[in-house]
């Protein structure tokens, strides 16, 4: 009976630490001061004791961080993005086909002024972690604990959209603060092919051929006829061959899937002290994850996630996160959209009776990890994060290669070394944040980088 009474004064620090917090680096003593870490932080929330556990020590240090992201955000939002022409551009691009589960709203709505952005995350955040609670209370038959959870989602949520988010809003400080770092050029497609082909680097083939002419066989009169420039030739468009999942990755898959990729999350630290020589031991694969492809889908992007372990290959369960893609008002009814999917819902390929995907070995899984390592130290070791999409291929000339690299990116529910993340996180924001200050002096003027 004491912890239902105890329970809305736990839910009131929670959101007080919240607030407190948020404007402590939106407008308070953090926005204008060094960002220091352990005791020497003047974060007043959230400090570390040396009795705390682990797992309290990374929530703490956790939610300091998101806190001085989030609210880092609205410092971005009309500033010039490494791909956009401001953080808001990028924001609202990348916001317009995701929702809150079960509302059916594309999130972007909420984003296109500060005003709006602002009020959303005041209000939305303590409501939707508030309702995550007590759903996952229900789910797990009054097991959960309502106040942690609720503290976890509104201060340190650990979802695959929040560390996108993360990624994303450490990605566009790093940028903006470096004066777009040459290594974000990589973002584009036809920059990535053709340098990684200079640098040694096995990206996904293509053709060489000025242009291709595509017609339709049975149209006459000038119809079904359509001309493509080769990006080689200085045209828009790259042209394979398409690549086909190996064997392997193919025993994986129900037939007629999509070729399948393995999305690896690299870090650098060598983005930190861009004045300083960049070593590949400065480069540390944290994640893997097999999307393995639905059955008729065009790309990977319908797929269950597998995680895999990125020590010994282990395959392990799969989930989703197909559920914050449901657009419309219609999803917003009963039984519509869930909620919520849990790690490990999956063992099996859900479109092939029997396909056990969990408990297989990825082959060589060192030699993939040394290979992303070693790329995003010849392409872009200035650069924070990058996420790439590996692929196993049929091709016995290219049986492993890259497809493209994604800089604001997503860990796609793969599991990683929390500690070894977030001390990297805390270690570039004292870079970024001395950086801002001076930039702040200085009354720097930030300019859209050309292309």
């Amino acid at each position: 009976m004491g912890q239902v009474f105890s329970l809305p004064f736990k839910l009131l620090k929670t959101t007080t630490d919240f607030y407190g917090g948020f404007f402590h680096y939106f407008w308070g003593k953090g926005r204008h001061s060094d960002y220091l870490l352990g005791p020497d932080s003047a974060f007043p929330y959230f400090k570390p004791k040396s009795s705390d556990s682990r797992e309290v020590s990374l929530f703490k240090q956790h939610a300091r961080i998101h806190l001085y992201t989030l609210a880092s955000a609205f410092y971005l939002y009309k500033k010039p993005h490494y791909r956009k022409s401001s953080y808001k551009e990028d924001l609202v691009d990348n916001l317009r086909n995701v929702a809150i589960p079960g509302t059916g709203l594309p999130l972007s709505m909420f984003v296109r002024s500060k005003l709006t952005a602002l009020g959303f995350i005041l209000t939305a955040s303590p409501v939707c972690s508030l309702v995550s609670a007590f759903h996952l209370w229900l789910r797990t038959g009054f097991k959960s604990s309502i106040s942690k959870e609720y503290a976890e989602r509104l201060l340190a949520p650990n979802d695959w959209f929040s560390y996108w988010r993360l990624n994303c809003r450490v990605a566009g400080m790093h940028a903006l603060l470096n004066d777009v770092p040459v290594g974000y050029d990589m973002e584009n497609k036809w920059t990535f092919l053709k340098e990684g082909k200079d640098r040694g680097v096995p990206v996904s083939p293509y053709m060489d051929s000025p242009a291709i002419v595509v017609k339709h066989r049975n149209e006459e009169g000038g119809l079904g006829i359509y001309f493509y420039r080769n990006a080689t030739d200085g045209g828009d468009w790259i042209i394979q061959e398409r690549i086909e999942n190996s064997d392997w990755v193919s025993s994986l898959l129900p037939s007629n899937a999509p070729l399948s990729t393995f999305r690896v999350i690299t870090q650098s630290r060598a983005s930190i002290n861009l004045d300083q020589e960049a070593k590949v031991e400065d480069i540390t694969a944290l994640s893997c994850v097999f999307r393995a492809g639905r059955k008729n889908a065009a790309t990977d992007h319908d797929s269950i996630l597998f995680d895999v372990d990125v020590k010994t290959g282990l395959i392990r369960g799969g989930t989703t996160n197909a559920h914050w893609y449901k657009l419309g008002l219609h999803n917003s009814l009963p039984g519509r959209c869930n909620w919520r999917s849990f790690h490990g819902e999956y063992s099996n390929h859900p479109d092939v009776d029997d396909l056990e995907v969990s408990g297989k070995t990825v082959p060589d899984i060192r030699g993939m990890l040394s290979l992303v390592e070693e790329s995003h130290m010849k392409l872009c070791p200035d650069v924070p994060f990058v996420g790439w999409d590996v692929v196993l291929s049929k091709d016995l000339n290219v049986p492993v290669c890259l497809l493209e690299v994604n800089l604001s990116c997503n860990f796609f529910r793969g599991s990683f070394d929390k500690k070894t993340y977030l001390d990297f996180i805390d270690d570039s924001l004292v870079k970024l944040q001395a950086l801002r200050l001076t930039a702040d002096r200085e009354r720097k003027v930030f300019k859209v980088k050309k292309c």
